[in-house]
């Protein structure tokens, strides 16, 4: 295609897409001829009234010179500090940190930069300035990287084109011509300067494919002459996902952050091409270069601005263009764009010829490229969008510093639409994982509470005791030093925690995982991980008891973390039996609520029919090396019946292990203290004992509770069952003897 073409092709999808910043440039064109020079200004005649002001059109004008004068100058490094050369130099950089530069624009530029036709302090003002209007054409970059080969380029110019590649990745229309240069960017990995760089790259463009085991053995042998650095890391972490086998040593499985984007140039350009490209202004943006002034961008949040917006690959809109090549137009024919798909029906039929955004944000709003996602389990699609999530959350979305309500609620929004995909995907991001490790620290327990902690219940299954410093520590800080009603937030939080890590290992734990996840090697290994999860809770829970004065409030929602706990080896046929502590059960034991009376007992009916079941599997008992399950455990339980037992029905508490003078007693005035805590005198169920007794006698003014024993106490319980007492009906008819009535 001529640049002629590109150049009207552009104008027009810039029209079509009503994006706000206009950078008309069809005013001149590249390789002009003198021939079109009244085309050119017929053009700007006409256009003028609709789209454009006197002052673009001389901004237009002005870019135009600057551009051919730097495309046909010969100017050598001496002369560099020439006024003329200044004033285009200006000229670039105003247009392009006010409205960006069309990709023909760039296309020329960079060859400019590249070429050393000009010193190497104009090269690199020239290089830095490389900001798009909308995108960047594949083709420009391959023409920029083979000028790296021509020697003309100094070091600090391929160090910098590096970054700006890795910075504009996203905006780049296509990249497999790019991906079939892997071979030269893996080279260049020789050079320590351009090293972190080239390895940022490769870890965008790496497909398994690109996995070779001569590339393995460069990045060991770079890793032992420079030690372990994080970007080398990162691809060697990478390559053993694509590749297992061909990677034996060990790598930190918990590293989350292998590249700073905050010494990013272009991060302000970066936003303001996403804002334009959904039109959120009416002016153009007053930009800097630089990351010091990021923030103070006179913007309204927006989510739209953070999410990109769902389009195709740019170049699918040429379609039909007669100087398409018969390849591009073959795959035309097979691709769906994204903007045709509208119903679940229409994504089966078309399964295989979709056309995925170039920035894989945009699919986090979109159910049913969500579903594509989640079906082709395709690895470079989630390193593509873990790596945008990455940059998003960690340089662009720093909550923490967020004190204006506008910009929270919005913030708000944007974290409630990751939280949604990953409800949606039944699994969560590593991306927001790393966020959650850098910014809990900060976190005041107060602002996106919400969000903050459901994020923290899909964090993916990982070894508890790496997981646990560098979040649930901080957590545990924040817990004891908050509120009751945060206290119960955050254990709602554990137990959704818990109920995704029990699915996942039932589903996975003999499936390899999609996305590197650090499950253990062992099913040993894993389910000591989930065990300790418990007792963290455990621990948690216990302290908290103390420190709310054994709030009835906080003693539910610690119940239904256990309920979860007590039925793991039955519902989800993983081997493990934890009970809750001491501290927690006894607290629930003399609890004045019979809600959590009949609650204790419901647990205490499933951890028994847990513990047959895996007594009696066979299964288990052949593979006792891999079962989290004790003698130990089956004591306490045995001591926890007997004590519930001999306190609700035998009236014999505290038989073993509890003993209290019986003169103290005594003085206290509970003498009978054996019947205190039996169906009929627990405290709980004393309210239940006298209106049971009044329908008896409705006459009588006194009820004497101790009358209900022999026929009655029979009758009583169905009375106790018939109130919706279901967990202390089930607890009596599993693990009582009927015989052995009071």
């Amino acid at each position: 295609m001529s640049p002629q073409k590109r150049v009207k092709n552009f104008q027009a999808q810039n029209r079509t897409s009503q994006v706000s910043f206009k950078t008309d440039l069809s005013a001149w064109k590249v390789n002009r001829k003198p021939s079109d020079t009244k085309k050119q200004n017929n053009l700007k005649q006409k256009n003028s009234g609709e789209d454009c002001e006197p002052a673009d059109d001389q901004s237009e004008d002005t870019l135009q010179i600057a551009v051919d004068y730097f495309e046909k100058g010969t100017i050598k490094t001496s002369q560099s500090r020439d006024k003329v050369l200044e004033k285009h130099l200006k000229t670039v950089e105003n247009v392009a940190w006010k409205n960006g530069l069309a990709p023909e624009v760039i296309d020329i530029l960079l060859t400019v930069a590249l070429s050393g036709k000009f010193g190497n302090a104009v090269n690199t003002r020239i290089l830095k300035c490389m900001i798009p209007t909308t995108l960047i054409l594949e083709d420009s970059v391959v023409k920029a990287v083979s000028w790296l080969c021509v020697g003309k380029c100094s070091g600090t110019m391929k160090v910098l084109f590096y970054r700006w590649l890795v910075a504009m990745f996203d905006f780049i229309d296509r990249k497999e011509q790019i991906n079939l240069l892997y071979g030269f960017f893996f080279a260049s990995l020789q050079d320590d300067a351009l090293c972190p760089s080239v390895c940022h790259l490769l870890y965008l463009l790496t497909k398994k494919e690109n996995v070779k085991p001569f590339r393995v053995r460069k990045l060991l042998d770079l890793q032992a002459k420079m030690g372990m650095q994080p970007h080398l890391q990162a691809l060697l972490s990478l390559y053993k996902f694509f590749v297992p086998t061909l990677i034996s040593v060990s790598l930190p499985i918990r590293k989350k952050i292998y590249f700073k984007n905050s010494d990013n140039l272009w991060n302000s350009a970066i936003l303001a091409v996403r804002l334009r490209n959904r039109g959120l202004f009416p002016e153009p943006l007053k930009l800097m270069l630089g990351t010091a002034n990021i923030r103070p961008l006179k913007r309204k949040w927006n989510t739209h601005s953070v999410i990109p917006v769902l389009n195709s690959g740019s170049y699918a809109k040429e379609c039909g263009n007669k100087e398409m090549s018969l390849s591009d137009c073959l795959n035309f024919d097979k691709s769906l764009r994204l903007e045709q798909l509208q119903s679940f029906s229409q994504l089966l039929q078309n399964f295989d010829c979709l056309e995925l955004p170039s920035q894989m944000g945009s699919v986090l709003n979109n159910s049913l490229l969500l579903h594509y996602i989640n079906c082709i389990r395709d690895e470079s699609l989630l390193l593509r969008l873990y790596h945008w999530m990455n940059q998003t959350l960690q340089e662009e979305c720093i909550w923490y510093k967020v004190n204006n309500y506008e910009h929270r609620k919005e913030f708000t929004n944007f974290l409630d639409t990751i939280i949604r995909a990953e409800c949606f995907l039944q699994e969560g991001f590593f991306s927001c994982e790393g966020f959650l490790y850098k910014t809990l620290p900060l976190w005041d327990g107060h602002c996106c509470r919400s969000q903050f902690l459901q994020l923290v219940s899909w964090i993916p299954f990982s070894n508890f005791s790496e997981v646990k410093p560098l979040l649930f520590d901080h957590l545990a800080q924040l817990f004891f030093t908050s509120s009751i009603y945060f206290k119960c937030s955050v254990l709602q939080s554990l137990k959704e925690l818990l109920q995704n890590w029990l699915l996942w290992l039932s589903m996975d734990i003999h499936m390899k995982p999609l996305m590197g996840s650090p499950l253990e090697t062992t099913l040993d290994g894993s389910m000591n991980s989930v065990s300790k999860l418990i007792d963290f809770v455990g621990w948690l829970s216990t302290t908290a008891m103390r420190l709310e004065s054994n709030n009835t409030f906080l003693l539910h929602f610690i119940l239904d973390f256990y309920e979860k706990v007590c039925d793991i080896y039955v519902n989800h046929d993983l081997p493990l039996v934890v009970l809750f502590p001491p501290g927690i059960f006894y607290s629930a034991l003399f609890s004045l609520d019979a809600s959590i009376l009949n609650k204790l007992c419901y647990i205490m009916h499933r951890y028994h029919k847990n513990l047959m079941a895996a007594k009696k599997n066979e299964l288990v008992q052949k593979a006792k090396s891999e079962f989290s399950f004790s003698s130990k455990t089956c004591q306490q339980f045995n001591h926890y019946l007997t004590v519930i037992v001999g306190c609700l029905w035998t009236s014999k508490p505290f038989k073993k292990g509890i003993h209290i003078d019986p003169q103290i007693l005594e003085k206290a005035g509970v003498a009978e203290y054996k019947n205190g805590l039996n169906l009929v005198h627990h405290p709980s169920l004393l309210s239940y004992a006298a209106s049971f007794l009044l329908q008896e006698s409705p006459e009588e003014r006194t009820v004497n509770v101790s009358s209900i024993r022999g026929k009655k106490w029979n009758w009583y319980l169905d009375y106790l069952f018939s109130e919706g007492l279901q967990g202390l009906k089930l607890f009596i008819r599993s693990s009582i003897l009927h015989s052995s009535v009071p």
